[in-house]
């Protein structure tokens, strides 16, 4: 089962445009209650290990509980539903903190009051 924060290695298939596309690894942000409730869909925002520096990224540093490598950036500008099929397998979880922090940005870029 699917823990929200969870970085997720997926397939988003082929990309249109700027979009991420391919073997990717997201950040799972669908909300715990929707995930307990086994949905066909989650939401999800694609990592990236190119640091652009937009406001639109979150950083994430690589450590044990995140299964990362490298430091990664959260593209919460690409933030999109998935089929749960898509889903690979889990690396880790990001955290907390850091998941607050890309809800929060997504929470700005959709402009919905905090």
């Amino acid at each position: 089962m699917l823990t929200s924060g969870d970085i997720a290695e997926l397939d988003l298939g082929p990309p249109a445009g700027r979009e991420a596309g391919f073997r990717h690894r997201a950040v799972v942000v669908t909300a715990q209650r929707i995930l307990d409730a086994g949905p066909n869909v989650i939401q999800v925002v694609p990592l990236t290990t190119t640091i652009r520096g937009f406001g639109s990224e979150v950083l994430v540093e690589p450590d044990e509980a995140g299964g990362l490598g490298q430091r990664s950036a959260a593209q919460c500008q690409h933030v999109r539903a998935v089929s749960i099929g898509r889903v690979d397998r889990v690396r880790g979880n990001v955290g907390i903190v850091v998941l607050t922090q890309i809800r929060d940005v997504i929470g700005l870029i959709l402009d919905i009051p905090s």
